[in-house]
């Protein structure tokens, strides 16, 4: 991959972007992972405002030392850069308390997990509105075009994605590039929505490294006869996630009237 190049693409295309939608810069969840440091990092380069959100519901502490590390990086490299912290544990657990009590279930832990990214969502919108930003989404190709691991209307809900056309390992290689702390660099990718330490790897059952590989494989054509042992539960794992989780990659569907039924 021609880094540089790729760089300065993704900030022109962001650039102009924005110009072109009359919009004054870009509001971004930061995570303190991977990919929002990045996209951050990224916008930042193209001169126009910056807000960085850390947005914390229950956070991990160590989620929360690299996303001010980055945070604060940022803004001794960028004047374009501010911050600002939103602290929505109050008001996630103010929900919970407002919504019929269900019993303890994986579903109900799914279904607040999801819950957090669209307070997280809503939150964002909150300050593009108020000063007229994009929503910068911080999703990489695997996860958004692979196997859907992103919240629907959570961190899916954005206006623009400058990253999902890169892989997992080319998202680092242009984070190494562009600077991002080598403490977000070398921590294990995780989501953030459960308030633990488990990473993306312990959910999905499979690392990024070995999704890419499948990813490849199946647009190539091969199907699970083609492989065995670990690479074939990697790829029917892969198979499985892009099925069930097409939903959120197709677009919405849309109730077509026949025209007889409307004249």
């Amino acid at each position: 991959m021609q880094t540089e190049k790729v760089v300065n693409h993704i900030v022109n295309w962001l650039k102009e972007y924005a110009n072109n939608a009359g919009m004054s810069g870009f509001v971004i969840g930061i995570s303190g992972g991977i990919d929002s440091a990045l996209t951050s990092t990224l916008c930042a380069k193209t001169g126009l405002k910056v807000l960085c959100l850390e947005m914390p519901i229950h956070q991990d502490e160590r989620q929360v030392t690299r996303a001010k590390e980055h945070i604060d990086q940022l803004k001794k490299r960028f004047s374009n850069v501010s911050n600002l912290e939103v602290n929505l544990t109050q008001t996630f657990e103010n929900l919970k308390r407002a919504v019929p009590q269900v019993k303890q279930s994986e579903q109900l832990n799914l279904s607040l997990a999801n819950t957090r990214a669209r307070l997280r969502m809503s939150t964002l919108y909150y300050f593009a509105g108020l000063h007229k930003y994009l929503v910068a989404g911080t999703g990489n190709k695997v996860e958004d075009f692979g196997v859907g691991f992103y919240t629907k209307y959570g961190d899916g809900g954005v206006d623009l994605s400058p990253i999902a056309d890169l892989m997992k390992s080319e998202v680092y290689q242009l984070a190494a590039a562009v600077g991002v702390p080598s403490s977000i660099q070398k921590a294990a990718p995780t989501d953030g929505l459960w308030g633990d330490d488990r990473t993306d790897e312990d959910q999905i059952g499979a690392s990024y490294d070995q999704l890419e590989w499948a990813m490849k494989q199946d647009a190539d054509g091969r199907n699970s006869q083609n492989f065995e042992g670990e690479e074939a539960r990697v790829f029917n794992l892969y198979k499985k996630l892009n099925t069930a989780n097409l939903h959120k990659m197709n677009p919405i569907p849309v109730c077509i009237i026949p025209d007889e039924l409307l004249n």
